[in-house]
């Protein structure tokens, strides 16, 4: 591999300014056809956002789909390897399109049922874990962090990887819930990949992983597209990702993870997309075998402590800090 930090930034900029650029143009056009529905169940300090753009996503799956291919084709890398990546999150963006097609477009109040969306993503699921294990050299090994060894999970780890990116895609699609919170978590998390990827032959030569231009140019794509969309996404948002955005981010982050070989340590960098989506485990637990009552005032734990009386813009910062810290502990695991 053979990638510098000239590539990687060309390819960021180059992503952000698509994004930039896609986000502004689809904005009026999503206006006039895609205005967002707030639950009457939902925090009264959201009714304002009623009406505004949703589906936004589209604009970050362009972005990040053409730099990403294009990084790779030009500054090196696997194309197999980017191509499986690029499949899985734009397979998940287009589930997540139905769903908001139907939702916001369509004006039906469920979009696709719960078990429509689950088989949707149980499919993408399967075929990239079967797809993957029978390409990828390291077949059906995992990396343990730490430990600097690989473990063979053998028949488990399809299992592992169908498990780990459902939970990591509709988690990412659960932190999507405050203007620029999964934008800007995304972006850091992509952020820190990238740079692990950039720097896999080092790691290499400590017995570490392998690390690969291809992930590398789809994680550093991805978060430029992430914050070329936070321009118009931060607080007052003027646009929001939908599930079209949100669930291609958590397939695209978790796919990209596991092909660089590094899917364990995005427990710690994506540590906040798992924190989310246990508050909201143990809301529904918890509410069903007390018959009423509730651990947070409100999951996911964004808006209890917004229902705590922090402003929106104070949850969201705090939050990337937060991703920071776990990206900088995750540093420090490789």
């Amino acid at each position: 591999m053979n990638i510098h930090a000239i590539h990687i930034i060309i390819v960021f900029l180059a992503a952000f300014v698509i994004s930039v650029i896609g986000t502004k143009i689809e904005i009026p056009i999503l206006r006039e056809k895609a205005g967002q529905n707030i639950r009457e169940e939902g925090l009264k300090s959201h009714y304002s956002k009623a009406g505004t753009p949703s589906m936004g996503g589209i604009s970050i799956i362009i972005a990040t789909c053409i730099m990403g291919f294009i990084g790779t084709v030009l500054f090196g890398g696997t194309i197999g390897d980017e191509l499986l990546i690029i499949l899985v999150f734009a397979g998940f963006g287009i589930i997540g399109f139905i769903d908001d097609y139907r939702k916001v477009i369509r004006k039906q109040n469920e979009g696709l049922t719960a078990k429509q969306k689950f088989g949707l993503q149980m499919i993408v699921s399967i075929a990239f874990a079967v797809f993957f294990a029978h390409y990828s050299s390291f077949g059906t090994e995992v990396f343990i962090p730490i430990a600097d060894i690989f473990v063979d999970f053998g028949i488990w780890y399809y299992v592992f990887v169908v498990f780990a990116v459902l939970a990591m895609t509709n988690a990412v699609n659960l932190t999507d819930g405050l203007d620029g919170l999964a934008s800007g978590v995304t972006a850091i998390v992509c952020v820190f990949f990238a740079f692990a990827g950039f720097f896999g032959g080092a790691f290499c030569r400590f017995g570490g992983f392998i690390g690969e231009a291809s992930e590398t140019f789809f994680f550093i794509a991805l978060a430029g597209a992430c914050l070329g969309f936070l321009v118009f996404n931060r607080h007052p948002a003027k646009v929001f990702m939908g599930d079209t955005g949100s669930l291609a981010l958590g397939g695209g982050v978790v796919a990209a993870a596991i092909v660089l070989k590094l899917e364990l340590l995005l427990l710690v960098a994506g540590l906040i997309y798992v924190i989310e989506a246990l508050s909201v485990v143990l809301q529904v637990s918890y509410f069903k075998l007390t018959h009423g009552k509730r651990i947070f005032k409100m999951a996911p734990i964004h808006h209890h402590f917004e229902m705590c009386g922090w402003s929106e813009v104070k949850v969201v910062i705090i939050f990337w800090l937060f991703t920071f810290a776990c990206c900088l502990a995750a540093f420090f695991m490789i």
